[in-house]
């Protein structure tokens, strides 16, 4: 019996010939941690680390996105004990001006298909947009992954999901996304490594399959897989051979087909990223605030797409659209294009490089009574604020900003 995509990347890591439900303590080729519980993450290695603390300071590194910078006084003292940790210990800080650490972990080319990293965040699993294995972990397995380089692991059941048909003209991988949580609303893939195929997949570039796994948190699942395809293996400079892909006799829990035929756009509404409606059926529903960012939407490809339906148009008077780049590298790159300028020329506030919208009011939060379309990945209340979030793509978001209530992307054409 062969075997599936995680599988064969824990038993590479030191899992052996493992199977699902087998207890393994897997290599871990990443440890990271965020401002959030990165401080707990050194406290406990300070009091149970001994002498040298970190088995590979050279894999290890942290990185601040959450709260950038500081706007409380606690996230700076926890943020300044990072430092002074790691300055001690030659780690590696991405601090406060680099941007969301999964997308800097992919950036830099630590998250090469088939590796593994954990960390404290809880959309880590992100990495299964790459072919690699990413899990967010408390601090005390964090601490413990710094000091080891490994962790224990029980390894998960998979599952097959195959995207049947390609979605409509002005359809995202957001949508796509947003279908699968749709779909899978009554926790079917709870606790299982997903693994995302069909021809929707085999053509996805790097940013659609990072906003697709993204959502893996949200779905239930451990892990969202997609092997990694041309687009992928180019973006790494590799070749099929160095990547992991599942044997073709593998054995699944279950197999699922969804049709995504001729989707159109969708949007989650509040409280939960699976109370999925086409959006058409909510253009009555009028709009105060637009958020586009976040590890979900918010790469250069996202943000180049927000600076061309914005050209030329202007944000609705009442309405506030807040644009927040993934990481610096992201930024630089839309400054020195111009794309940053045309989306403040339409009315748009831009921030640094972080997760924005989705942590601790880094660019603002919701009131009472507001509406807001968001491109993240949560939308329970209080998570953005206390008002209403609905969860889009980049199209439904700039139409949403443009036209003061919610709308489809298609609302835009012609002009």
């Amino acid at each position: 019996m062969g075997r599936t995509i995680v599988e064969k990347i824990i038993g590479r890591h030191g899992g052996g010939d493992c199977r699902a439900g087998d207890v393994v303590w897997m290599g871990i080729d990443n440890r990271t941690a965020r401002d959030f519980a990165g401080a707990s993450v050194v406290a406990n290695l300070e009091q149970y680390g001994g002498d040298s603390p970190v088995a590979d300071p050279g894999k290890t590194f942290f990185t601040f996105d959450c709260n950038v910078p500081a706007n409380t006084i606690p996230y700076a003292e926890n943020q300044q004990r990072i430092r002074e940790f790691a300055r001690d210990r030659g780690i590696r800080v991405y601090d406060v001006d680099a941007g969301i650490g999964s997308h800097v972990t992919i950036e830099e080319g630590y998250g090469l298909p088939g590796t593994t990293t954990v960390g404290t965040d809880s959309h880590l699993n992100i990495m299964g947009s790459v072919g690699a294995f990413g899990q967010g972990m408390g601090d005390t397995d964090i601490a413990f992954a710094f000091k080891t380089g490994k962790v224990w692991f029980e390894v998960p059941p998979s599952v097959r999901v195959e995207l049947q048909g390609m979605p409509s003209r002005g359809t995202e991988a957001k949508d796509v996304a947003l279908a699968m949580l749709g779909r899978f609303s009554g926790h079917e893939l709870l606790g299982k490594s997903v693994e995302v195929y069909g021809p929707w997949a085999e053509q996805a570039t790097l940013p659609d399959c990072i906003t697709l796994s993204s959502l893996a948190t949200e779905m239930g699942a451990i892990i969202a897989l997609i092997p990694p395809n041309g687009n992928v293996l180019q973006y790494f400079g590799i070749s099929r051979e160095d990547a992991v892909y599942a044997d073709p006799d593998a054995e699944y829990e279950a197999e699922y087909t969804l049709d995504i035929e001729g989707l159109m756009p969708m949007i989650a509404c509040p409280p939960s990223p699976t109370n999925v409606f086409p959006v058409h059926e909510m253009t009555s529903v009028r709009v105060d605030g637009v958020f586009i960012g976040s590890c979900t939407n918010g790469t250069y490809e996202d943000l180049v797409l927000t600076a061309e339906l914005l050209r030329g148009r202007k944000v609705a008077p009442g309405v506030m659209l807040k644009v927040v780049p993934a990481t610096r590298t992201t930024w630089s790159r839309l400054l020195d294009e111009g794309y940053l300028k045309v989306i403040f020329d339409a009315g748009g506030i831009i921030s640094n490089a972080g997760c924005a919208g989705c942590a601790s009011g880094q660019i603002g939060m919701t009131g009472s009574g507001e509406v807001q379309v968001s491109t993240s990945n949560r939308n329970f209340k209080g998570k953005q604020g206390k008002g209403e979030t609905y969860l889009a793509g980049i199209g439904t978001a700039v139409a949403s900003a443009v036209l003061g209530r919610i709308a489809s992307v298609h609302e835009l054409w012609p002009r």
